[in-house]
Formats: C-alpha cells, structure tokens, sequence
C-alpha cells in the first residue's frame, strides 16, 4: 500500500517509501493517533503549543515546543536533541496532544525542547543520506560484536538528522560490559555513540514483522504499552501450552493472549467448581473438557469396563450431581431422563418405501431397424441392404415379400426348384379350405425349398 501522494508502477505495485502500509495522507509513519480536530474547520484562539513529533518513521515519539510559527500536522520540521539537531515528522498536535500527555502520565513540569524551524530541501537531502547508510552500518556493527565475543544482539539503529551521533540499539540477557565496544564504534564511524538497552517486545515493534494470524504485529502498528502475560491467560481459555505456538515472533508468549480473557474469565465464573470427578451409580466419571461458551462440560466414565463415548453434560446439570453427591446420593445416570411430553418428533426412514413413493414410467424411444451403428448382418443400412439383394439375386428382379426375411427362389412364380416328383404332385393337389392349413402349407413349402437349395447347391459349383 501507499499514502495518498505515492504513485504505483505497472504492476500495480506503490513506488512510495515502502513502509509497509503505515500510510496517511500526510506521509507514511507507525503508530499514529488519528488527528480528527485537524479536519474541522474551527479557530482556536489560544492553540497548545506543544506537538509530538515522530522519529525514524515513528519507532520514536517525543514531545517538543513551539514558540514562534504555527505549524500543522505532518509538517517536517527541526528540533534540538540536546546533542545537535535532528529532523521529524509532527505526527499529532492542538488539543489531543495535551490528552496524550495526561494517558502517557508526564508530568506537568518537564521541560521540553524546542521546534527550531521548518525543515528544508538541504535537511531532508542529508537525512535521506542518513537513512540509507544505516543498512551497512548495522552490518558492520554485527561483526564487531561477534569478533569480541559479547552475548548481545543488535536489533536496530538509528542515525541523527545531522550525522553526528548515531544510537544502537541492543538486547541482552544481563548486563553487558561494552566499554570496548563503544571505543571501537567511535574508531570506526567517527561519530559520538550512544548504546540503548531494549527488550525483545521493544525489539519487534521497531523492526516488525508478520505474526501467525496473517496480519501485521501488533506492537509495530497500534499496541503502545506492553502488558505482561502469563501462561494462566492460556489455561483459562483451555489453549494447549505449547511453547512453538504461543510464542511470538519476539519468543515471548502472544500479547494477543490478553484480549479475550476478561470474556472468559466472566464466562468461567458461571461453571460449578472442583466438579472432576462426579458419582452416578454406574460409577465415577471425570471431566475430560469444557466448552465454556456453549456451557458443556464433557465427561467419561473412569471404570474401563464402562469405557464408551464422552457424555455432554450441561453446567447446571453438573452442579446438580454435585450437591446429590454431597448428600451422598448419586444419581442413574450422567443425563437426567427426559419425559416423553418433551421427546420430539425424530426424523425417521421407512425401510421399504412401495406404496409411499412411485416413480413416474419411463419413456423410452423404440428404434428404427437397420439405423443403428452395429456390426455384421445384425444392423444393416439401405444401401447395405439393396447391395445384398443383388449378391443373392444377380438378376436383381425378386424382392422378399414375407416377414421372416427368408431367401426366396430365383424363379417369378416363387415356387421352389425340387427333383422330387412326390413333392411336387402334392403340392399341385392340395388347397388350403382355411386358414390353419394353409399356415401349414407354407411351412412344408418354405421347409422343401430350403431342401431344394441344398440339392441345388453342388450343381451350381
């Protein structure tokens, strides 16, 4: 993301300073307090001239006064450090600084320093020099603790706005003798060095960085003070003490464990206690979990003859048999019975659904002989059908003319060609008188004929 004044490349990408999505209209910065009295168009008479000023792109605020010019939120401007000058951003001023002042408790009489001018082209040329040979100068400080052997780490540093004092800042686990160390920072990059002891919290806010939620960490984008956490906070909301998993990108437990406790804490305070372990009159059961919003607390008989599924047990129920067992009395069963007034309606299966549900007939379409895409001589084309006709008959006059699809003779009259004189004296004396004979007629005719082909067949070879 960019602020309002950074322009995107071709691939959409923001070309602005790259601070990660710290971005306002007046410029990027971290851990910003919406001005919104800026944007009202209201003339105070008497304004408050004290402004809080960002440093190093907001990983340090501090509170500087004006005396002459009137100055506006997001103005870069000179202060003095005491040691020189240095150049920031206002990032809050008029009525909501003075709140600031009271939440983060500073006391009345402090002195603060002065708002010297507003900063030029010159002042930010040299601070942008600053700012990038901060990189290098990290590296090189690395390797210097590591060549004198000194138990710390160097998270960050930070280079004054007019190059003559640059600030390290350090974790370590104990005290740390670095009298040594500072004599060869001074040697080797000229300026007065200021050492600054820091924990990992403070670390992560000024580095940043991505948490397991996906989004960025807190500490680096709104959380401004650091509470401490303990692994209570876990146990009350029944999370798995797991080191890898409630640990932080700065190896401390979460701060975000702190949240939702209260809404837990006030949940839990609703629940019957010392209820592990509970007597019925098959035996004792223990509790194996509790869902504490839902108010279910699941238990499991202890006796392994009685081993079987977790029974939900509502909270009220449980301090039921709590107060039964304190009477020395123990009920049937985990679960009250219900009665039959209450039982709903379940939802049930028929096991043989004929007469309940009738599906529609399918309709399905008869097809057309000889238009199917079979093989062989079960599925025939017209073409396929008249190129057969003439391979049987080469003269190609005959045509069949009963159902049964039979090969007929070669002759016009469609009588059967037979050497036998009885055949064919029978077939000249006998008539048909009804029907029943006649069907009989034709079965010894097409049976004669059929004969008549076997004859004839080696005699046309």
């Amino acid at each position: 993301m960019g602020c309002a004044t950074c322009g995107n490349s071709k691939d959409g990408v923001p070309s602005g300073c790259g601070s990660n999505g710290h971005c306002l209209t007046g410029g990027c910065n971290k851990m910003n307090t919406f001005d919104w009295l800026s944007n009202m168009d209201i003339y105070d008479p008497a304004p408050y001239n004290i402004v809080e000023i960002s440093f190093h792109k907001g990983s340090r605020k501090d509170f500087f006064q004006i005396q002459h010019g009137r100055y506006d939120t997001g103005d870069m401007v000179v202060v003095d450090t005491g040691s020189g000058y240095d150049i920031g951003k206002i990032s809050l001023s008029g009525e909501l600084v003075r709140l600031q002042i009271r939440k983060k408790k500073i006391p009345k009489d402090r002195l603060f320093r002065k708002v010297i001018r507003p900063a030029n082209e010159r002042d930010l040329e040299k601070l942008d020099e600053a700012r990038r040979s901060e990189k290098g100068i990290l590296v090189r400080s690395r390797a210097i603790v590591n060549t004198l052997d000194l138990r710390m780490k160097i998270g960050d540093i930070e280079y004054q706005g007019d190059k003559r004092k640059i600030t390290f800042y350090y974790t370590a686990d104990g005290r740390v003798d670095f009298r040594e160390l500072v004599r060869n920072y001074a040697k080797e990059f000229r300026v007065k060095i200021e050492m600054r002891q820091i924990g990992s919290r403070q670390e992560s806010a000024r580095i940043g960085g991505i948490g397991s939620c996906g989004r960025e960490l807190c500490c680096s984008t709104w959380l401004s003070d650091f509470r401490s956490v303990s692994t209570a906070a876990a146990r009350y909301q029944n999370i798995a003490i797991n080191q890898t998993k409630l640990s932080g990108q700065c190896g401390r437990l979460k701060c975000c464990l702190n949240y939702e406790l209260d809404s837990y804490m006030e949940a839990l305070a609703t629940f019957p206690k010392r209820v592990d372990y509970i007597k019925t009159q098959k035996g004792e059961a223990h509790l194996i979990k509790t869902d504490i919003f839902k108010g279910i607390m699941y238990y499991a008989y202890t006796d392994p003859k009685l081993r079987g599924p977790m029974v939900r047990v509502p909270k009220d129920r449980v301090a039921e048999i709590k107060e039964m067992n304190k009477r020395k009395e123990y009920p049937e069963e985990l679960l009250a019975a219900i009665p039959l007034s209450e039982v709903q309606a379940e939802i049930s299966f028929e096991d043989d659904v004929t007469g309940f549900i009738e599906l529609p007939a399918e309709k399905r379409k008869k097809r057309r002989k000889g238009k199917g895409k079979g093989r062989g001589n079960n599925s025939r084309s017209r073409g396929s059908k008249s190129t057969n006709n003439k391979s049987n008959n080469p003269q190609g006059k005959d045509k069949p003319n009963n159902k049964q699809g039979n090969r007929k003779p070669n002759n016009k009259k469609g009588k059967a060609k037979t050497n036998n004189p009885e055949a064919k004296e029978r077939n000249k004396n006998r008539q048909p008188k009804n029907k029943a004979k006649s069907t009989q007629a034709n079965k010894k005719t097409q049976s004669s004929s059929t004969d008549a082909k076997w004859d004839e067949a080696p005699k046309k070879d």
